[in-house]
């Protein structure tokens, strides 16, 4: 029996890149989209924010001597062509998928209207949000944590490379201990940096769950959804 009956899944660009960590590799994608299938088909509804940092880290060298703002929406464009790729992957295998993107663009994208959006997931359709929230100076994480809101998501399951939230960087602190429930406020005053500063205090104020889990290991969309122990609850 599923816990969530609506989740708002955050993927890193990365995700899509494979071990190269940048681009898009076919293969990764096909198996991510193969991983979101199976929880699509027991029926739960499922919004999708992607970054696009495998894209837009290959531009950041010449970015950095931009605007800040032409910069971000270089970023935001990079979060549709991900966008588009992950709902190629998921209609080969099925799965009604719908982009909805913050800035218009009608030939590859539908504009993101929150009640279309909400029909789309209540007649089962996947519904993936690109192009941020179309502003500059907000992350992907903000994104996620504002359409979470809009369309009323049980929670936020954020995935990452590392199994939940942990005291100190585990990629370098071997001794690193990882939290299984931590308060939002917490998570701010120890600069624990699982999601920028501002998702985290609207999550806050609107008591809007977040679970951080390892997406790397196979089964754990199925096992988070379903409600096994799996990550770190921020709550």
């Amino acid at each position: 029996m599923p816990k969530y009956n609506r989740i708002l899944l955050k993927l890193s660009g990365e995700a899509m890149a494979g071990p190269a960590r940048f681009g898009i590799d076919p293969e990764k994608v096909k198996s991510l989209a193969r991983e979101i299938s199976g929880i699509a088909q027991s029926g739960i509804e499922i919004g999708i924010v992607v970054g696009g940092g495998n894209i837009f880290r290959g531009i950041a060298l010449a970015a950095q001597n931009m605007d800040r703002v032409t910069g971000d929406h270089m970023g935001m464009l990079a979060t549709v062509i991900n966008s588009l790729a992950l709902q190629d992957a998921l209609e080969q295998i099925g799965v009604q998928t719908r982009v909805m993107s913050a800035i218009q663009m009608h030939q590859v994208a539908e504009p993101y209207i929150r009640r279309r959006a909400i029909r789309h997931l209540e007649k089962g359709r996947l519904v993936i949000f690109a192009a941020g929230t179309s502003n500059p100076f907000f992350s992907t994480d903000t994104a996620a944590t504002l359409r979470a809101l809009e369309i009323k998501a049980d929670v936020i399951a954020k995935a990452t490379k590392v199994e939940g939230v942990y005291d100190k960087d585990p990629m370098v602190h071997p001794d690193a201990v990882m939290f299984e429930n931590i308060s939002y406020t917490e998570v701010l005053t120890r600069s624990l940096g699982v999601m920028d500063a501002t998702s985290i205090a609207m999550c806050r104020a609107n008591h809007l769950p977040i679970l951080v889990f390892n997406m790397n290991t196979e089964g754990n969309i199925m096992r988070m959804v379903s409600g096994e122990p799996l990550g770190t609850l921020i709550c």
